[in-house]
């Protein structure tokens, strides 16, 4: 859903005096995009936020040096960067970090997707999903925000509103009755009246876990119980998901609710015991955007920059934070923090009680629903056509499949003579330089097995075929994290690649370089192209770094 086109956003006519006017503009900006899933024309910009070109401009223009979003031609590119807003939510209320891995557990013992969801305002956003990949698989992403009406978390989570929160959401269901504001969800044709729901609530309230019966849409069912904190406040629900052809509702639940309940008995003591984490350390993002003003001049919004710098504030060890605390954690001045929480506040992304401010799942609307799907080759195409622009060779992103690598990514530069090698094709690893450096990442035994299993094979007269050749040099190229081959895969071919690693250190994929063999020695293969493949897989390996952080990032 965009919540730039939540019926009941705030209005203007209650925009406090003291908010950041750049700060509104620039999070609309970023909403619209969001709703486009990712990716606008800055023409399309102008026309959806009304604001003027120039405006637009100086905003993606300010966004872009952020990293938040590229331009490319005439659009503007949500980039995994932005996602560091959310990962501060999410990093703040730490379910992801304690319960995740207690849902991934329970997501292969029951065969089934499970989500875990909280609530926001009158809908629910999901902040942990762990997938079964099926022909027919569940598609919501981290972020995603569903009407509370149609799941079965909602039902729940409405047990507890109060008389202002059900007149809030009668006015939204009245306002927009199809639900069309909720882009992640189907339009309602027809569905439940507000009777339907009421009683759906109480029956939740009553049993302590609620069903969606193919509310979504046609074929999805989901049983849904709350998880509880030690002050027992609910604090999200672990729902499991399926379709009917697997279970109907009844059986899901009869197939479904005992483990399910066992499970949230092991997450709500992992709540309690949960030791307190240390707050990170102060950000320098406001010193940096003191200078890219200098820099840039009327060209950089530098109220955005340090608004957006607010939101990273908060974390694991910081869920809430006074003033103060925000802007010591920010660098900024508390003026200039003050009317930053201000404007989120109006917005919804930031609440406050007893002079302490926490973030909303709210934040999660901002670029994290489509950013939360990218995978890893469309985290990396960016960066290999930067690559392949400086160096004007062929680049290409792959990973390693049953003794082949596969190619996941690929940047062509126009020559006449060029390496014809398309997404999807695979080669045998031990020939290639990208999986000379998977291999060379297989802990010894792995890595001893896969080549027994592989019995090489002479592709060309240079290609190395011994065993014991092969081992040597894949030690070596552990050692040097880089490979190059020459002539081994085919006949004046030379490739030089390095690791792409993930937060935990395992080399993903590998990235590389191609050319023919005139167009530079092994020397300057060394000199000039591994820096730059070095830098382009250290620039992969940030993006992914935030994209993964609460996600799973696919390989391809």
């Amino acid at each position: 859903m965009s919540d730039t086109n939540h019926p009941l956003a705030p209005a203007d006519d209650d925009l406090p005096p003291e908010a950041v006017g750049p700060l509104l503009r620039g999070i609309e900006v970023l909403l619209r995009l969001t709703a486009a899933d990712g990716r606008s024309s800055l023409g399309d910009l102008v026309r959806s936020t009304g604001l003027a070109r120039s405006t637009v401009d100086r905003i993606t223009g300010t966004l872009a040096r952020m990293g938040h979003l590229r331009l490319e031609g005439r659009d503007a590119v949500l980039t995994p960067r932005l996602m560091e807003l959310g990962n501060a939510y999410l990093a703040a209320i730490r379910i992801p970090a304690l319960l995740g891995p207690h849902a991934e557990h329970l997501a292969d013992t029951l065969d089934e997707s499970v989500s875990l969801a909280v609530p926001d305002r009158d809908g629910i956003r999901f902040v942990h999903q762990s997938t079964r990949r099926r022909a027919m698989s569940l598609s919501f992403g981290i972020g995603d925000l569903l009407p509370a009406e149609r799941t079965a978390p909602g039902a729940l989570f409405a047990d507890g509103w109060d008389t202002e929160e059900w007149a809030r959401w009668r006015e939204r269901r009245a306002a927009d009755p199809q639900g069309l504001a909720f882009g992640a969800v189907p339009p309602r044709e027809s569905g439940p009246d507000e009777a339907h729901f009421a009683d759906r609530t109480r029956e939740a309230g009553r049993l302590g876990w609620a069903l969606d019966d193919q509310l979504i849409e046609p074929g999805l069912v989901a049983l849904a119980l709350p998880v509880r904190d030690a002050a027992g406040r609910t604090v999200c629900a672990v729902s499991v998901v399926s379709h009917t052809s697997r279970h109907d509702a009844a059986s899901l639940r009869g197939a479904m609710l005992p483990q399910l309940r066992g499970a949230v008995d092991v997450m709500e003591r992992q709540l309690r015991e949960a030791p307190d984490v240390e707050p990170t350390s102060p950000s320098q993002l406001a010193r940096w955007t003191t200078a890219s003003k200098q820099e840039l001049g009327a060209g950089f919004v530098e109220s955005l920059a340090r608004g957006l710098t607010v939101l990273t504030a908060f974390g694991a060890g910081a869920p809430e934070l006074t003033l103060s605390g925000v802007s010591g954690a920010c660098g900024l001045a508390r003026a200039t923090a003050r009317r930053a929480l201000i404007t989120f506040g109006h917005l919804g992304y930031v609440e406050s009680a007893g002079g302490l401010f926490r973030l909303t799942p709210r934040v999660l609307g901002l670029g994290f629903p489509p950013l939360s799907h990218r995978t890893l080759p469309q985290i990396a195409e960016p960066h290999l056509a930067d690559l392949s622009r400086r160096l004007h060779d062929s680049t290409s992103l792959s990973v390693l499949v049953d003794g082949e690598i596969q190619y996941t990514a690929r940047i062509a530069t126009s020559r006449i003579m060029n390496v014809n090698i398309t997404v999807g094709t695979r080669f045998p690893a031990y020939a290639t330089s990208m999986g000379r450096v998977l291999l060379a990442d297989l802990p010894g035994a792995a890595r001893a097995a896969r080549l027994a299993a592989t019995a090489p094979q002479a592709l060309t007269r240079h290609t190395v075929t011994s065993p014991e050749r092969l081992a040597a040099l894949l030690d070596d190229v552990a050692e040097q994290q880089f490979a190059m081959t020459d002539g081994e895969l085919e006949e004046g071919l030379r490739s030089v690649a390095v690791p792409v690693r993930d937060l935990s250190g395992r080399a993903v994929a590998a990235v590389n370089l191609a050319m023919h063999s005139s167009r530079r020695t092994a020397e300057e293969c060394r000199t000039v192209v591994l820096p730059e493949l070095r830098a382009t897989a250290a620039r992969i390996e940030e993006d992914l770094a935030v994209a993964g952080r609460f996600t799973r990032t696919a390989a391809y």
